[in-house]
């Protein structure tokens, strides 16, 4: 598996995030992958180059699909503040 990411290079969060403890970086690729885990919370961006938290998870399967999202991720693009 990938590790860290080099501190020097660290992402930046897409600005379009839902303010809260999940977010999508900006080494995002639209593979596709978390928006299928996670439709009602992760969409595309206007142009398709990315996706972003539309809104934050609140219930148990909401959380569950977040976090089903980040471990799918192919870049590790998305991450959890909490």
């Amino acid at each position: 598996p990938p590790g860290p990411k080099d501190q020097t290079e660290m992402p930046h969060r897409q600005p379009e995030n839902a303010p809260g403890k999940y977010y999508v970086d900006d080494t995002c690729v639209p593979c596709h992958v978390c928006v299928d885990e996670a439709p009602g919370l992760i969409q595309y961006a206007a142009d398709e180059g990315h996706v972003f938290f539309a809104r934050q998870p609140v219930t148990p399967e909401e959380i569950r699909a977040a976090e089903n999202a980040m471990k799918g991720c192919p870049t590790e693009a998305i991450g959890n503040d909490g």
